[in-house]
């Protein structure tokens, strides 16, 4: 008998993570979800994580099938030591030290953590995150180098060998719009301009062709940037 396959996605109700849902519905036998209140500006995405994370799986009966408990873990002490755009009323801008002001440091180390030990008390080894270094926004938390550097210490911190998937990690913007296409069609495309939310200032009153947001912080401009060369055929940028 073959092992089910089980998987923890990380999961905020994104563009970017719900694509990451339906490429692991496609693959895994069984997939959780995880969502982090770090007490974010943008918390509008806590309340589109459900709609998104049912629509996704309705797609296909299989991963209807598949798609196991969501669980929201509460780290809004992030947000009380973070003093940043994300976790303030800041402006977006880029600091001193040249990363973006919406870098909240060890965001990304934090959420691997706290995934693999709530993975760890379930069984689950495999996590799946939406990071991307080929089109990201500067954050250090986003390297591939790093992502490997803090999975090797959770593996041996908890003496199993946890892995990280990111099927986004080498994929343009626009690149994943294609992915989304390839894997749910345009059902899948609907959703995710429908139900995701990106926009880092929470902004749901303002309907664009690539979706909601304020069309102007650094999360709507390469969604709409994304959405532009989709549409013209252009993945790669």
């Amino acid at each position: 008998m073959t092992e089910k396959s089980i998987a923890l996605l990380m999961y905020s109700g994104g563009q970017d993570s719900a694509i990451c849902l339906a490429w692991a519905l496609e693959r895994y036998d069984a997939v959780e979800t995880v969502g982090f209140d770090y007490d974010q500006r943008h918390s509008v995405e806590l309340q589109c994580r459900d709609a998104a994370r049912r629509g996704v799986a309705g797609l296909k009966p299989s991963w209807s099938e598949k798609l196991g408990p969501d669980h929201l873990l509460d780290l809004s002490v992030l947000g009380t030591i973070s003093e940043t755009a994300l976790t303030r009323d800041n402006n977006i801008e880029t600091n001193v030290d040249g990363l973006p002001s919406t870098f909240v440091p060890g965001r990304n180390l934090i959420f691997l953590n706290f995934a693999a030990a709530l993975g760890y008390g379930r069984g689950i080894t495999t996590l799946i995150g939406g990071m991307c270094e080929a089109d990201f926004s500067g954050y250090p938390d986003c390297r591939h180098e790093t992502l490997d550097r803090t999975m090797e210490s959770i593996s041996l911190g908890m003496d199993k060998a946890f892995i990280l998937e990111t099927p986004l990690m080498h994929v343009s913007k626009a690149g994943a719009w294609k992915m989304a296409e390839d894997l749910g069609g345009a059902e899948l495309i609907d959703i995710i301009l429908e139900e995701t939310h990106t926009c880092y200032l929470g902004d749901r009153s303002l309907r664009h062709d690539w979706g909601y947001g304020c069309g102007t912080c650094p999360a709507c401009d390469l969604r709409a940037k994304g959405w532009t060369n989709y549409k013209s055929g252009q993945f790669d940028i």
